[in-house]
């Protein structure tokens, strides 16, 4: 009987442990709360595929052109300088005008000359006409007086024309801008001689700007036809203008292996000047779509799948997805999430449906 007691001492002992530890277990199963499982998130945003290019160039005037007198001779004045504004019709240098001087004169002496002697033609032909009427004078002497005139009026045609041209190589010695424009460059100097069509000023006219950049031939050959740039300025890129590729050079440069390609910018600000230094940026290759970061992707019965936070309930869902393409940093997908949902990046290994979920990190 004594040795008993000790046994059943030690069974009635084990039940009441028993007994407590399972109260325990219920009583703190009735008041845990489920743990939120913090994830981060980004929010579905329209993307575009390809690539972004950005080249530096300068600005430069869309029309530029060398003023030059047609004749040569002796540069006596230039009137402008590198940086001048300039109107139509306002005086860019002048020649030494002596000798187209001198020509003219001799020009309107010989008209003269030759304007004495058609009269004196006309008149002997007249008389002769009349004599030939009244039948004093032959049908010979006629013509002869008639060739006289002829030729009379040839020599004086001839001295006009020489007059007129006397006068324009005066009009020549001072040369003229023909549309406003700003002077980029110079070329002579006074006292110098110069010939026909050497160089005396260079004028951007103002009809427009262009940005100008040496782009690899690969870059030209992926481009779509007619892409928007976006120009900045070098020194402030807050100072932005959109451009249309206007003009692709036939060939690439021999040393560089770059095209030229020159930009017309719409509407340029004022702190675009000729000369400044532009940064444009052009997308290739691109589509609209929606691309995610590649840890969004999950797996859903073996296909692609994302997590979907609902924004009213906070707790996750799983949604099929079609991927597009892959990239080693995010996933192109056609469908399955819409522009302004939010989607699981980061944790997505643990969560399960209808679990609710907090928030770490929210973006786009």
């Amino acid at each position: 009987m004594s040795s008993d007691r000790p046994a059943s001492r030690g069974i009635l002992l084990a039940l009441c442990l028993t007994m407590v530890l399972a109260g325990c277990r219920e009583e703190d199963g009735t008041a845990a709360t489920p743990e939120l499982r913090p994830v981060r998130t980004v929010v579905v945003a329209e993307s575009f595929a390809g690539e972004s290019f950005t080249l530096s160039g300068t600005v430069e005037s869309q029309i530029e052109v060398d003023l030059a007198f047609r004749i040569g001779g002796r540069l006596v004045e230039r009137l402008v300088n590198v940086g001048d504004t300039i109107a139509p019709g306002q005086i860019i240098a002048r020649l030494d005008p002596a000798d187209e001087e001198n020509a003219l004169r001799g020009a309107e002496a010989a008209q003269i000359a030759a304007a004495a002697q058609l009269s004196e033609a006309r008149s002997t032909y007249e008389r002769q006409r009349q004599l030939f009427e009244r039948d004093f004078l032959s049908q010979a002497g006629l013509e002869r007086a008639e060739q006289q005139f002829t030729s009379a009026q040839s020599a004086f045609d001839s001295a006009e024309a020489q007059v007129g041209i006397a006068r324009r190589r005066l009009a020549d010695t001072v040369l003229t801008a023909d549309a406003p424009g700003v002077v980029t460059a110079v070329g002579a100097e006074a006292g110098e001689v110069v010939t026909a069509g050497r160089r005396i000023a260079q004028l951007a006219r103002d009809e427009g700007k262009d940005a100008v950049f040496d782009v690899p031939a690969a870059v030209v050959a992926v481009s779509p036809p007619d892409p928007e740039v976006v120009v900045t300025l070098a020194l402030n890129p807050g100072i932005t203008a959109l451009g249309r590729i206007r003009e692709v050079a036939p060939r690439a440069d021999a040393s560089t292996g770059t095209i030229r390609v020159r930009v017309g910018l719409i509407d340029p600000p004022d702190e675009m000047r000729l000369g400044s230094t532009v940064n444009g940026r052009v997308h290739i290759g691109g589509s609209g779509g929606i691309e995610l970061p590649a840890s969004a992707l999950t797996t859903m019965d073996g296909a692609p799948a994302v997590w979907v936070v609902d924004p009213d309930s906070r707790t996750v869902s799983l949604r099929p997805v079609e991927v597009a393409r892959f990239t080693p940093a995010a996933v192109g997908i056609d469908g399955g999430v819409a522009v302004g949902e939010r989607v699981v990046t980061a944790g997505v290994q643990a969560l399960r449906p209808g679990q609710e979920v907090r928030l770490l990190g929210e973006g786009s």
